[in-house]
C-alpha cells in the first residue's frame, strides 16, 4: 500500500470520470434525436409533403451541433488511456484495442461518410439515396457505440481470453466470444434504447418550447407525436434490456448488485427495494447498524428478477466478503468464497507468476510447467492478489444505491410521460398548459440525469476493478506525476465548460431561429 499514490489515483480516476460524462451528454443525443429525423425523412419520402423535409432539416441541424462535439470528447476519452491509463492499455491492449480499432476504422468511417450526405447532400442526389444517408448515418452512431460497449463490457466481464506469462499480457483467444457476451449485448442495447428516450425527450421538450411561445404550432404537435413513439419504444425496450442486465450483474458482479440494493445480508425469498433512503451511521459493512432508516420493499423480487427464481439466494456484502454457503431443494451446494479465500488465492497466482519468469529465465522448464499450472488454476482471482486490505473490495454503496434507484424512479416517469404527450400533443388545452409544456422541457435534464445515473452505476458499482477480479484501478494509471494530471484536469474542465456553454448557446440560437423555409 506504501506505493500506491492515492492522490494520482484519484485525480486519474476524476479526470476520466469528467470526460467520459462529458462526452456522454452527447452520444445519447446523437443516437436517439439521429432515430426521430430519419423517421421523419422517411415520412418526407413516402408523402412528398414539404413540411416534413422541414421538420427534417431544422431538427438536423440540432443533430449536427450536438455530432460535432461529441466527436471531439470521444476522441480526447480514447487518448487518455494511453496517457492516464498506459499500464492498463499495456495489459489488455490486445483484447480491448481491437474493438475500438474497429469502431475506428468501420464505424465511424461510416458516420463520416454518410453524414456528409445527410447534410449537404440535399437537392444534389436523390431524395431515395439521401434517405440511406441518414438511415446508415444513424446505424453508423449505433455501430460506432456496439463497439466500444463492447469493449466496456469486456472490463466488466472478461472473457475470451487468456493470459501469456511471457509477455505479461492478456491475449484474445475468441474474438466471438467476447463480441457476443450476453453482457456486451445486453449492454449494448440497454444503452441504445436509453438514449432514444433522451433524443425523444430533447425533442419533446424544445416543441413544448414553440408551444408556450406559440410558435410552430404543426411542427411541434409532428415532433412530439414522432418523439413520443420513439421515447415510449426506447423506455419500454430500456426496461426490459435492463432487467437482462441486472441478470447479469447478478451472475458475473454479485458486489455491484448487492451496492445497487444496499444488501448486507443476504437471503433467499430477497426483497427488491422500490424505495429506500439509506442510514448514513452504516460505515462498516460487518457491524450491526441497520443500513436502511427505512425501506418499501417488494418481496421475492430481487431474487425472482436476480437468478429468474423468487427462492434463490441473493447474497448480500457480508455474504460476499465472509463467504458463503446455499444448499438448494435438490442438494445441490454452491458455495461463495470469501474475500480472504480470494485473496489468498490471488497471491498465488501472483507467486506463481513471479515464480515462472524466474525458473524460465533460468532455463528450469519442468518447474516452470507447475509454476505456470498454479498461475492458471488461480488466475480467475489474480487482482486480489494486488488488494492491500479487503474493505477496498466494496464500492461507494450510497453513491450506487441512490443512482440505480433515480435512474429506475426515472425510466417509470418516462413510460408514463412519453404515452401522455404523444396523445394529448394535438389537443388545444395541450398547448394552452404552461405547467405541462414547461414540464416537457424539463424533462429534456431528467432524461440526461436518467441517462448519466446510469453509467454511474455501471462504472462506480464495479470499483475497485478496472477489470472485473484481474486488474485493480489502482494498478492501471500510468506513472505521472499528480500534479501533471491535476493541470490536465483543471484544462479540460475548463475546455469542456466553454464548448457546452458554447453548444448551448448555438442550440438555442437555432432553436430560437426556428426551422428554415424549404426551397
Amino acid at each position: 500500500m506504501e506505493n500506491i499514490d492515492l492522490s494520482l489515483i484519484n485525480w486519474s480516476r476524476a479526470q476520466f470520470a469528467l470526460t467520459a460524462m462529458y462526452h456522454w451528454l452527447f452520444v445519447p443525443m446523437t443516437l436517439g434525436l439521429g432515430l426521430v429525423i430519419a423517421i421523419m425523412e422517411t415520412i418526407y419520402y413516402k408523402t412528398g409533403k414539404v413540411e416534413w423535409k422541414r421538420n427534417t432539416q431544422f431538427w438536423m441541424k440540432l443533430f449536427g451541433v450536438n455530432f460535432a462535439i461529441g466527436v471531439a470528447t470521444g476522441l480526447i476519452l480514447e487518448f487518455e488511456f494511453g496517457t492516464n491509463w498506459s499500464n492498463y492499455s499495456w495489459f489488455v491492449g490486445d483484447i480491448f484495442g481491437a474493438p475500438l480499432a474497429i469502431e475506428g476504422m468501420l464505424a465511424f468511417f461510416m458516420e463520416s461518410t454518410f453524414i456528409a450526405v445527410m447534410f449537404f447532400g440535399w437537392n444534389k442526389v436523390s431524395k431515395g439515396f439521401h434517405l440511406a444517408s441518414t438511415w446508415l448515418t444513424v446505424i453508423g452512431a449505433s455501430l460506432s457505440a456496439l463497439w466500444i460497449l463492447v469493449a466496456n463490457a469486456w472490463m466488466q466481464f472478461p472473457d475470451g481470453m487468456h493470459f501469456n506469462p511471457d509477455t505479461m499480457r492478456n491475449e484474445m483467444a475468441d474474438f466471438w466470444a467476447v463480441l457476443l457476451s450476453p453482457v456486451a449485448i445486453n449492454k449494448f442495447l440497454h444503452t441504445v434504447f436509453s438514449s432514444w428516450i433522451v433524443g425523444a425527450a430533447f425533442c419533446v421538450g424544445v416543441s413544448a418550447w414553440f408551444m408556450l411561445k406559440k410558435r410552430e404550432w404543426k411542427l411541434a404537435v409532428q415532433s412530439i407525436r414522432i418523439a413520443a413513439v420513439v421515447g415510449f419504444s426506447g423506455a419500454l425496450l430500456t426496461a426490459i434490456t435492463g432487467d437482462g442486465s441486472a441478470h447479469q450483474v447478478a451472475l458475473r458482479q454479485p458486489m455491484k448488485l448487492a451496492a445497487m440494493e444496499g444488501l448486507y445480508e443476504g437471503s433467499t425469498h430477497a426483497g427488491l427495494i422500490g424505495f429506500g433512503v439509506l442510514n448514513p451511521s452504516k460505515t462498516n459493512w460487518d457491524d450491526n447498524i441497520d443500513p436502511f432508516h427505512f425501506k418499501i420493499e417488494i418481496p421475492g423480487m430481487l431474487s425472482l428478477l436476480s437468478f429468474r427464481d423468487p427462492d434463490r439466494y441473493v447474497p448480500g456484502i457480508k455474504d460476499l466478503m465472509n463467504g458463503y454457503e446455499v444448499v438448494d431443494d435438490d442438494s445441490v451446494r454452491s458455495v461463495g468464497l470469501s474475500a480472504d479465500e480470494r485473496m489468498f488465492r490471488g497471491k498465488k497466482a501472483v507467486e506463481a507468476l513471479a515464480a515462472y519468469r524466474a525458473a524460465t529465465e533460468l532455463g528450469r522448464t519442468s518447474e516452470a510447467s507447475l509454476h505456470r499450472d498454479t498461475l492458471e488454476a488461480n488466475y480467475a482471482h489474480f487482482g486480489y492478489g494486488f488488494i492491500p486490505h479487503k474493505d477496498h473490495l466494496i464500492p461507494n454503496v450510497p453513491l450506487t444505491f441512490y443512482t440505480f434507484h433515480l435512474m429506475v424512479i426515472l425510466g417509470f416517469f418516462f413510460l408514463a410521460f412519453f404515452p401522455f404527450v404523444g396523445y394529448f400533443a394535438a389537443k388545444p388545452w395541450f398547448r394552452r398548459n404552461g405547467l405541462i409544456l414547461r414540464a416537457s422541457i424539463f424533462s429534456i435534464l431528467l432524461a440526461y440525469i436518467c441517462s448519466e445515473c446510469g453509467w454511474i452505476v455501471a462504472e462506480v458499482g464495479r470499483q475497485p476493478w478496472v477489470i472485473q477480479d484481474i486488474m485493480p484501478t489502482f494498478a492501471a494509471v500510468s506513472r505521472l506525476n499528480t500534479s501533471t494530471v491535476q493541470l490536465t484536469f483543471l484544462l479540460f474542465a475548463v475546455l469542456f465548460g466553454i464548448l457546452l456553454i458554447a453548444e448551448i448557446g448555438i442550440l438555442l440560437k437555432q432553436i430560437k431561429k426556428g426551422p428554415d423555409p424549404v426551397h
